[in-house]
């Protein structure tokens, strides 16, 4: 085992209050560290902006634990270590004739960070990535072992847990047959074009992502489709020409309509990389898809503070499902995703009165993203909030999987 006393997140601007971070190749380590430690909590690849994944006591670090890779029997489901990232086990999944149904436009998360915190890829069709869990192996405070299984009373309570419940240490997740995929690039939109088709035009494909700067129009909508041969695509999007694209290179996945693996297409950035440098901060907000247009056109309103400090803004959306902490319980998602120059003074003083132009419209935060939400506002927002705190109380409680993060915007 592997332990520091001082970690930053990716971006540089979280710096964890944990007394140590550990990092055990076990999952035996895993166990004896939750057994001895007063607090603890689990640690992926850094990717928040925020403080969901501190706490006081021990970080645990679960990249260093094996990926263990096993295949259900029937071809369904895949169980591998909760630490593993997703650009890890993707070509080996396809190697063996499968699939996951969607990924996050980041190859290099983990794939217990991404379900812990709600993180997604897009499509109106396609759920989070949480909810292709079947089931999770989770370490309770005394340093035993539970399995919670899909149709367990707790289940849809527990896979977006942040933390709060256990240290997730393996998931089992859904699969289905290996796929190919294009993305053919659309562009640019007149604002007003985007907004009056905006639901439409994320269902012009199995995952679509538009990018904007609020100005008088969204720059391009990529469209990437499911295929087993190249097929023809339309040369017109309401009216918006294709453009060219262009292959891939080490900075995004190919863009040209070429035909590919499920898992060089769905990421925006090759597997194997780390993109940027960590030159930003993100914060995301979810509102119903039936909002889509009123969203964009209350915070185009805020542009010309918003441009300041904004590499892109990222649209996508995400099919409803009942997990209880989920931003999409209950409705079909719109997401817009902040990708920030790393000002976090300057955003941290504009979200404010970013989230109040989406407070009428049901606007809820990503978890892992900075936001300005507190307490009193996610109370109104998540209905099944007062189940999640009865679950933390069972599960744990003498509060060893507490964070400050948890107390502050759950009240639990």
């Amino acid at each position: 085992m592997h332990s520091t006393t001082s970690e930053l997140n990716w971006s540089g601007t979280v710096t964890y209050t944990a007394e140590r971070v550990v990092r055990p190749t076990s999952l035996d380590e895993v166990a004896d560290v939750v057994a001895r430690a007063p607090r603890v909590h689990g640690l992926g690849t850094r990717h928040s902006f925020n403080d969901v994944a501190d706490t006081p006591g021990v970080l645990l670090d679960l990249t260093g634990v094996p990926t263990d890779l096993v295949i259900g029997d029937d071809g369904t489901t895949v169980t591998l270590g909760a630490g593993t990232r997703y650009g890890r086990v993707a070509p080996e999944l396809d190697a063996a004739g499968l699939a996951l149904h969607n990924m996050g436009s980041l190859p290099h998360i983990s794939v217990g960070g991404a379900i812990a915190t709600g993180t997604h890829g897009s499509g109106t069709t396609l759920g989070s990535l949480s909810t292709a869990v079947r089931a999770l192996e989770v370490v309770g405070p005394d340093g035993s072992t539970r399995t919670l299984r899909r149709g367990d009373a707790d289940f849809a309570g527990s896979v977006l847990h942040l933390g709060l419940f256990g240290i997730v240490t393996r998931v089992t997740l859904d699969v289905e047959p290996a796929y190919r995929m294009r993305q053919d690039t659309y562009g640019p939109f007149p604002w007003r074009t985007f907004l009056d088709h905006a639901a439409e035009v994320h269902a012009a494909g199995y995952s679509v992502c538009a990018y904007t700067r609020f100005g008088d129009e969204v720059s391009e909508v990529l469209v990437k489709s499911r295929v087993d041969t190249t097929e023809d695509v339309p040369d017109t999007l309401f009216g918006v020409p294709r453009l060219p694209g262009s292959p891939g290179n080490d900075h995004h996945t190919a863009r040209d309509g070429s035909v590919g693996p499920w898992w060089d297409r769905l990421p925006h950035f090759p597997i194997d990389s780390v993109p940027s440098h960590g030159s930003e901060v993100q914060s995301e907000h979810f509102v119903p898809l039936r909002h889509a247009a009123a969203a964009l056109d209350a915070l185009r309103g805020l542009a010309d503070r918003i441009q300041p400090h904004l590499h892109v803004a990222e649209l996508r959306t995400m099919a409803t499902d009942d997990l209880w902490l989920s931003p999409s319980q209950g409705e079909d998602t719109f997401c817009i995703a902040f990708t920030w120059q790393k000002h976090p003074e300057e955003v941290a003083a504009l979200l404010p009165d970013l989230e109040a132009r989406l407070a009428p419209l049901g606007g809820r935060p990503h978890w892992g993203k900075m936001s300005s939400l507190d307490g009193d506002a996610v109370e109104t927002l998540y209905p099944r909030l007062p189940d999640v705190r009865a679950l933390i109380a069972r599960t744990d409680p003498h509060r060893t999987f507490a964070s400050a993060f948890g107390e502050r915007v759950l009240r639990a």
